[in-house]
């Protein structure tokens, strides 16, 4: 066999949807927990399985014992014995936590610090860094990225509450830095205060207010997360709405989170998160503050590439992977699928057939997957349906 079907694991935060994930893959829902990310790939904390003949085995164990032929020599060389990417489904139903992740020269520095230390705060889990795409299966909504500070200053100076301003005067002078600062070390015993503050200022605007739809998401927030400075944090981020098919890109240093929505993410393979609220979990705001890019994203959004009639490729600028959508449909061929090097495939809609010329194909139904090492030949996609393509660029 050389295309394998490969058997994810559902990770069950309390964040995720009792519904989404089961009803992508036709399981009866809702689930009895909420399933929030389908984890496919070999990262240790939760790798995937494939078939072996004295039944599954691990993926991560599967490339350790042989690299160069799981990974072929060039990525064996540049990135060791891992899989340098994972792939995930994310189903949200609620808010996920503000985050970043640091870069890859900034993450084995820390991770090495870290380690030499045992009295060290526990920041980091790997050295390796965490750049990831998401492609929104359905309507998906996101924070990505600092908005203008002109316009946060606004938003955050509509609520009226005087000692809201020194976080305004640090936007109006372009500070981020100093803006997130203020609110992520808010007085504890002011929060709470703030937080109610916040809410009933905006259920007493009226429904025109020039920031009734931020507004409305710090509330909304305040829901998930009462006496969170993060509600407000967020109010200075790009809030994204995604039609399904569009993408976001987060880079290093990009502060972020998920707010719902069901979506194909793709990541270098590590868990480093530094949280920035939204959270019952400990936040370093002195370690998020060295992390944070304080930089204005005017587009949020990752555009595709298409390369052949229902081919699209989203290409990043790391080395540890790139995104492609395969659509097949009754007016077009069996579709080569791009890419080289060790691939994991996910279908997302219909039955697609895939598989070497002359080899046995796997059959990718929604929300199942499928492993092609690089010694794999070249592959191809039959049938009617949707595929996603994870690879390792050239």
């Amino acid at each position: 066999m050389t295309v394998y079907p490969l058997t994810g694991v559902i990770r069950p935060y309390a964040w995720g949807s009792r519904t989404a994930i089961a009803g992508l893959q036709g399981r009866p829902a809702p689930t009895a927990e909420p399933e929030a990310e389908l984890w496919l790939g070999a990262h240790p904390g939760d790798p995937s399985t494939v078939p072996g003949p004295g039944g599954p085995v691990h993926l991560d164990g599967l490339i350790a014992g042989d690299p160069a032929g799981q990974l072929g020599e060039d990525v064996a060389e540049r990135f060791g014995p891992r899989l340098p990417y994972l792939m995930k489904v994310l189903a949200a139903a609620a808010p996920l936590s503000l985050q970043a992740h640091p870069d890859a020269a900034y993450a084995k520095e820390a991770f090495a610090r870290q380690e030499a230390d045992p009295e060290a705060p526990k920041n980091y889990t790997d050295a390796h860094h965490k750049p990831e795409i998401l492609v929104a299966l359905t309507p998906f909504e996101a924070l990505c990225g600092f908005r203008p500070p002109a316009t946060a200053a606004d938003v955050i100076a509509g609520f009226a509450l005087p000692r809201l301003d020194p976080v305004v005067t640090a936007l109006r002078s372009g500070d981020l830095s100093e803006a997130v600062r203020l609110l992520l070390t808010w007085p504890e015993d002011d929060r709470k205060p703030l937080i109610d503050d916040v809410v009933a200022a905006v259920a007493a605007h009226p429904a025109d207010h020039p920031h009734a739809d931020s507004h409305r998401l710090a509330a909304k927030l305040a829901d998930h997360y009462p006496g969170d400075p993060g509600v407000l944090v967020a109010l200075l981020l790009n809030l994204v709405r995604l039609a399904p098919g569009e993408a976001i890109w987060m880079p290093a240093g990009n502060l972020h989170a998920y707010l719902n929505g069901l979506g194909v993410e793709l990541m270098a393979a590590s868990d480093n998160v530094l949280r920035g609220g939204l959270t019952p979990k400990r936040v370093d705001v002195a370690e998020l503050l060295r992390v944070l890019r304080f930089e204005v994203l005017d587009d949020p959004l990752l555009h595709p590439h298409d390369l052949a009639p229902g081919v699209t490729a989203w290409r990043v600028p790391v080395p540890d992977f790139e995104l492609y959508r395969i659509t097949l449909t009754a007016d077009r061929p069996p579709a080569r699928i791009p890419g080289s090097g060790p691939r994991i495939l996910l279908g997302t809609e219909g039955d697609v057939h895939v598989g070497e010329e002359h080899g046995i194909p796997v059959t990718l139904h929604p929300g199942t997957a499928a492993y092609a090492p690089a010694d794999t030949g070249p592959l191809t996609a039959a049938g009617l349906g949707t595929i996603f393509v994870a690879a390792v660029p050239d």
